[in-house]
């Protein structure tokens, strides 16, 4: 069973300030991570007969979020002070999504999650978060304090946040899509993320923010507020709104779900294990009566090949860096309440003493 993880808890009244207190706690944290990073791509490109520039790469996101939002930047740029690193490796830890895309990674084993809206209780929000296990040390939970809004989740060293919930009840869970079109020019998803943590105040703003980012690679970002969700399809091409069902229950892996974005599906064509994950989640969730609580999450995400999809994700023994997939986290968000769990590793080894819980810092 994994220990429970430290939290980083962030602090600053600018950018810059919060940004250079990330670095200095997370130092040794970002430069392990950055080494696998820089082998993860260089890896995953040559597979593919590809030799991306990953500094020109970079740079052009940094370029798109200045436009879109500078204190992003002036964030990053903290983080690398704080941190003794160059800025360039901060900005591509942030970009990691687009510079994979550019190099044409497969994402078998990536994330699934769960959404419940359907009473009598607030909604609830749960999901499997799934990457690289050579990356397994290299991310952490977090409470982030000094911007609009304060909050709490999880991300990888040097990121600025990826999954978590804030002092407004505004929940973000966080799942990769693909895209025929992606590509390494827009905005970064995980900072588009972290702009709706710190800065929306219900669930319109956060709909808002998510529909009018000017990304360039595909992500589907869950809004759960006490009384409402939505996933909000994020592509080069465009964005897409994909209300619950109705039974108020919102299921989603790894393609799109909107019909016009789905024309350029990429995932689901390359991998399309992440059918087999929806369909059974589908099927596990109208079995399962509601409301659900955060052990009735985990016990739904608790699914592995033998079940008919590996949901709860385990890395082979052998295999090369890019290959070896495993569920890192569980995280259950629970709005109403402002606060998030975490279990550090896959809900199949998740029991009622293993959970962090975390809440916004007032």
């Amino acid at each position: 069973m994994s220990a429970p993880r430290a939290v980083l808890r962030i602090a600053g009244d600018s950018p810059g300030k919060r940004g250079e207190d990330r670095g200095r706690q997370a130092r040794e944290g970002i430069r392990r991570a950055w080494s696998v990073y820089e082998e993860l791509f260089a890896t995953v490109a040559a597979a593919h007969g590809r030799t991306p520039d990953v500094h020109r790469l970079t740079l052009r996101t940094v370029e798109a979020t200045r436009a879109w939002a500078p204190a992003l930047v002036e964030e990053m740029e903290g983080v690398a002070e704080g941190a003794g690193v160059p800025f360039a490796t901060v900005a591509a830890l942030n970009a990691r999504t687009e510079i994979l895309a550019e190099a044409g990674a497969p994402r078998a084993g990536e994330c699934s999650t769960l959404v419940d809206t359907a009473g009598p209780g607030p909604a609830l929000g749960g999901q499997c978060w799934d990457w690289h296990e050579e990356l397994a040390g290299a991310w952490h939970p977090q409470t982030v304090t000094g911007d609009l809004r304060s909050f709490a989740g999880i991300t990888e060293h040097g990121i600025l946040a990826k999954i978590g919930v804030n002092d407004a009840g505004v929940g973000v869970l966080f799942n990769i899509l693909g895209h025929a079109d992606d590509a390494a020019t827009g905005v970064p998803v995980h900072l588009v993320a972290r702009q709706v943590l710190g800065t929306a105040g219900s669930f319109a703003e956060a709909v808002g923010i998510l529909t009018g980012a000017p990304v360039s690679a595909s992500t589907v970002i869950t809004v759960v507020t006490a009384d409402r969700a939505a996933s909000v399809e994020l592509a080069p091409g465009g964005s897409a709104v994909v209300a619950p069902d109705e039974r108020g229950r919102l299921v989603r892996t790894n393609h799109f779900l909107d019909p016009a974005l789905a024309a350029g599906e990429l995932r689901g064509r390359r991998e399309p294990e992440t059918y087999d994950r929806h369909r059974l989640l589908t099927a596990r969730v109208a079995d399962r009566p509601g409301p659900f609580d955060r052990e009735a999450l985990a016990g739904l995400l608790a699914a592995h090949r033998e079940d008919g999809a590996e949901v709860c994700c385990h890395a082979p023994a052998d295999g090369r860096l890019g290959s070896r997939w495993a569920t890192l986290a569980t995280v259950a968000v629970d709005p109403a309440a402002r606060s998030l769990a975490v279990h550090a590793g896959g809900p199949c080894s998740a029991g009622p003493t293993t959970w962090t819980r975390l809440t916004p810092v007032s």
